[in-house]
This record gives structure tokens, sequence and C-alpha cells, in this order.
């Protein structure tokens, strides 16, 4: 056994105090506290919200040394979660990951207890999502007119599943019943999860959210997405018609996944934050795996986003507007 001089040893026993501390310092540079970070998710373990959100946890926590916990705040189609972070302690701890789906209900339900311009904060956009109208393989319906002439043979069930009554995962369906001239019936789910597993098992016809929440399950065969909102066909699934494609210029909305802090953030947690997460939105297996979520990766700085959700809630209205909903 070859015998290691004094020197040596001195030399590793150095470099081996060094590490933890360089560990350390790395650690401090990223402007966090060194605390536990959490982040709230509006909806249950499983959906496409969750998904990414747990996703995104992992490189977090290997980038600034935190533990980095998903607490799942499921209700009231995500705003029980955004009424959590409102009250939360502003002190760089607790994040959410939010979608448009949640803050558009803020002109279409009376009762929501957030303001999204005053009582959060956004740190960046995570990217852009498109909505998905599906339907149940128990029905045997592969495209648009196929669902057209199997409702017209089957008029009790004109109905959708919608994963958070009071947003476009809402009005994107009842809008698509306008456009094909069918009254199509919204469901409210709690979620995506239930509704993927009723779509499954035949229980419910057709369903309709986020393309995120469905496109694994579409790619199973648990569920059959025949058209989505966007002008064109979303990265990660470019087989999937839009509604424009098919002739439905009118069927077009595109929605966003944003992570947001309290109000009263200090900026230096904010930015610190928003270093964190563009840094990890930015790594190629990141991109990758969102895109193949149906999200198509964008970021921002607080104040690009902020005029972003500005007009386009002024647009949403518009929209709202348009086919009659009234506040509830």
């Amino acid at each position: 056994m070859k015998k290691v001089s004094r020197r040596s040893t001195l030399a590793i026993a150095g470099a081996a105090a060094m590490a933890p501390l360089a560990a350390v310092r790395a650690q401090q540079q990223t402007g966090l506290p060194d605390k536990p970070l959490k982040i709230l998710v509006g909806f249950p373990a499983g959906g496409g919200t969750d998904v990414m959100a747990r996703f995104l946890a992992e490189p977090l926590k290997q980038r600034t040394g935190r533990n980095v916990l998903i607490d799942n705040k499921a209700g009231a189609s995500g705003t029980i979660a955004v009424e959590t972070l409102k009250n939360a302690a502003p002190d760089g701890t607790t994040i959410a990951y939010v979608p448009s789906a949640t803050i558009v209900q803020k002109l279409t339900m009376e009762s929501v207890p957030f303001d999204p311009l005053a009582d959060i904060q956004p740190v960046t956009l995570a990217g852009t999502v498109q909505t998905a109208f599906c339907v149940s393989p128990t029905i045997g319906v592969n495209t648009l007119p196929d669902y057209i002439e199997w409702l017209k043979k089957n008029p009790t069930r004109q109905s959708f599943g919608t994963t958070a009554m009071g947003s476009f995962t809402h009005f994107f369906g009842v809008m698509a019943g306008r456009e094909i001239d069918i009254p199509l019936e919204p469901v409210p789910y709690r979620g995506a999860a239930p509704l993927v597993a009723d779509l499954q098992g035949g229980h419910i016809a057709a369903g309709c959210g986020g393309i995120t929440d469905f496109l694994e399950h579409h790619r199973a065969g648990k569920v059959k997405v025949i058209f989505t909102s966007g002008t064109k066909p979303t990265t990660s699934a470019p087989e999937i018609p839009t509604a424009t494609q098919l002739g439905y210029p009118k069927l077009q909305i595109l929605g966003w996944y944003v992570f947001f802090v309290p109000a009263k953030t200090p900026t230096p947690l904010v930015d610190a934050w928003g270093k964190e997460l563009r840094a990890v939105l930015a790594l190629p297996d990141v991109q990758k795996k969102l895109t193949e979520l149906g999200l198509d990766v964008e970021t921002s700085t607080p104040a690009e986003f902020t005029q972003r959700m500005t007009a386009d809630l002024a647009r949403w209205k518009t929209i709202i507007d348009s086919i009659g909903y009234k506040a509830q």
C-alpha cells in the first residue's frame, strides 16, 4: 500500500474542509432564504400543473441547496392556492405556480379572494399553453367532424368536463359548442386527474383543459385530444390540429403558466427567485420535458409579464362579454 505523505494528508483534509464551505457560499449566493422553500399548486396531485411543478422542484433543489416542497392547495379552480399565497409571509420562502385558467376567474367569479394585479406579483413567465378539447376513447371519435356527428346521434350526452369553471377551460368548450351549432353544457371537475379518469371510463364524453393536463394521457390512449386553441399546433404535438386549421378561427385562446410571490415580497427576493427559475427553465432537459408536457417554454421579467397580464385580462373580458357570461 502506498504511503501518503503528511503534506498530502493535510491537503486532502483541507480540501474536505473547504468543500462544505464552498457549498454554503454557493447556496448563499442564490439570495434566497436559507430555509425550506414551498411551491403552492392549486390542483390535485397528478394533474398537469402538479406534474410540471414537481418536475421543476428537483433542479431548483439542486441549484439552491434548499429543500423544495410542493404544497397542493386544491379546490376552487386554483384560487385557494393563490389566496394562500396572498396571505403568506413575503419572506421569499413561498411561491405559487399558477395557470391563466385561475387568474381569469377574477373576471368571472365575484367571490375570487384576490386581485392578480395587487395581491400577488409575478416572478417570471414559465411558458404558454393551448387549451385542448378531448373526447373519451369509449365513444369511437377521432376528429371534430366525427364528434359533431356523434353529438347529433347522442343528444343526451352534449356535455363536457372542465378542469376549472369560470375559466377558459370552461369557456373554450362553450365557445366550441356555439361554433359547431350544438350547445355544450359544462360539468365542473376538481382538476384534470378526476376528469381524465371519467373520460377513460366513459362516464363523460368530452373534456376541456390545458393541453398540459391531457397530452400524456392522449399519448397513452386514455383520452383523445381532437383540437386545440392555438393559431398553430403546439410544439409538443404538431399532429393535433387547431380549431383554426379546422375552419373555426374564432376558437383562439393562448394561456400561460407563471410563478408568483406575495405582493409585498422585497425586490431582491423577487430578483433572486427570477434568477433561479429562469436558469432552471433554460436547462435543455427541462425544456424538453416541459415541451413534451405541452408547455411552450418562455420566460419574462416581472414588468414584462405584468404588462402582458394586464393586456390579456382586457382581451379576455371582451371574449367573456361576447358570449354573455355574467360573473357568478
